[in-house]
C-alpha cells in the first residue's frame, strides 16, 4: 500500500539556519504519527514543508506516492485537495472578512467540487461533523470562541476530503477547558474518515492519546521513532527519556519519588549545530564518539524501533537514565 506521506532526507535551511536537516519518515494511510520535540526543534517547519507552504531546500516529499517537493504552483494546485493543514492559532488562520460558510466552502470552490447549491449542503454537513450548528455558517470568525474557530479550521481542512492532514499544535492556543474536546473531535474524525495525520505537538499526553507511532525531533533531526506503547514504556534515546521524565504523572507519591533528568544548558543554535550527535553537549552519558560521529537513525530491538544513538545496541539495550513517565490520559479524553 502506498504511504499517505513519505519524507526522504528532507532539508530546509533559512539562510544559515538549518531548521530541518535530513529528516526521513513515513505516515501510512489511516495512521496518526505524532511528532514531538522542544520549541525550535523544527517540527513546524517540517509540517510546512510537507504541505508546501515553504519550499524545501533538498529531499523529497511524496503525497500518496507523488513527489510534490519540486512541483510548481500550477502543477501542485490540483493535488492540494489531497492534503491540508490545521494551524496552531485559528484566530490568525481564518479570514476575518469571510463568513464561516465561505471559509469552509472555499476549498470546494477552488477545486471546482460540486455546484453552489451542493457546496452549501456540504458546508452544513461539515459543520455538523465538527459539532457546530448550521447557523454558525452565517457568522464571522471574531464572533466565535477559540474552540469554535478551531472546529471551523478542521471543517475547512477536511472539506475536500484529504487523505493527509497535518495538525500543527492544534490545541496549544486554546483554553485548557476546550483542549480535550478538540482532541476528542480530531480522534473521532480520524477514526470515522480514515485520513492519515501528522500530529505535531509538544504535549506528550495528547500524543499518547491520539497517535499510533511517535517521532522525536531534536535540533532539526529525528532521534527516535517507535510505536506509542514502546516509546512511552521504554524510551531508548537519552533525549526521549529526558522528555518523558519531564512529563507530570497524576500520582503525587510517584511524582515525588521519580528520578528526573535535568539537562544542562540550552538547545544549541541551528545556525551552528554541534558536530556528531547534536544532543551530545546536553547528554549526561555522552562519550567521545558522540561528539565526533553522527549516529545513523537505525532499527534496533525486536520491533525495529528507529534510534539515532551510539550507546543503544542493536538489540535495543542502552542507558536508562530515569523512570519512564507514561502520561495518563487527562480527564475528558476519549479514545476513538
Amino acid at each position: 500500500m502506498t504511504a499517505a506521506l513519505e519524507v526522504v532526507d528532507l532539508v530546509k535551511h533559512f539562510g544559515p539556519i538549518r531548521a530541518v536537516d535530513g529528516v526521513s519518515l513515513t505516515v501510512a494511510a489511516g495512521e496518526v504519527l505524532g511528532l514531538v520535540g522542544e520549541s525550535g526543534s523544527g517540527k513546524t517547519t517540517l509540517g510546512r514543508c510537507v504541505t508546501r507552504l515553504v519550499p524545501v531546500t533538498d529531499g523529497l516529499v511524496k503525497i500518496n506516492g507523488t513527489d510534490v517537493s519540486r512541483l510548481g504552483r500550477r502543477a501542485l494546485r490540483p493535488l492540494r485537495r489531497h492534503f491540508n493543514i490545521v494551524f496552531q492559532d485559528p484566530a490568525s488562520s481564518l479570514n476575518p472578512r469571510m463568513t464561516v460558510a465561505d471559509i469552509v466552502s472555499q476549498p470546494l470552490r477552488l477545486h471546482r467540487i460540486g455546484t453552489p447549491g451542493s457546496r452549501m449542503i456540504r458546508v452544513d454537513e461539515l459543520l455538523d461533523q465538527v459539532g457546530l450548528r448550521p447557523e454558525v455558517g452565517r457568522r464571522y470568525p471574531h464572533e466565535l470562541s477559540g474552540g469554535q474557530r478551531q472546529r471551523v479550521s478542521l471543517a475547512r481542512a477536511l472539506s475536500a476530503g484529504p487523505s493527509l492532514l497535518v495538525a500543527d499544535e492544534p490545541t496549544s492556543a486554546l483554553d485548557v477547558s476546550v483542549q480535550a474536546a478538540v482532541l476528542n473531535l480530531i480522534g473521532r474524525l480520524q477514526a470515522d474518515l480514515g485520513f492519515a495525520c501528522l500530529f505535531i505537538t509538544h504535549d506528550l499526553a495528547a500524543v499518547e492519546f491520539l497517535a499510533q507511532r511517535v517521532a522525536v525531533m531534536y535540533l532539526g533531526t529525528l532521534v527516535e521513532v517507535a510505536d506509542r506503547s514502546s516509546l512511552f514504556a521504554a524510551p531508548r534515546h537519552p533525549y526521549t527519556q529526558a522528555l518523558l521524565s519531564a512529563a507530570p504523572v497524576p500520582d503525587p507519591v510517584r511524582q515525588r519519588s521519580r528520578r528526573r533528568i535535568v539537562l544542562a544548558g540550552d538547545v544549541p543554535s541551528p545556525v551552528a549545530p554541534p558536530s556528531g550527535c547534536r544532543f551530545h553537549p546536553r547528554c549526561p552519558v555522552a562519550v567521545d564518539m558522540c561528539s565526533e560521529v553522527v549516529p545513523p537513525l537505525r532499527p534496533v530491538g525486536p520491533s525495529s524501533e528507529l534510534v539515532a544513538c551510539h550507546l543503544v545496541d542493536d538489540d535495543g539495550t542502552g542507558p536508562r537514565l530515569a523512570d519512564p513517565a507514561v502520561p495518563i490520559d487527562p480527564a475528558g479524553y476519549e479514545r476513538p
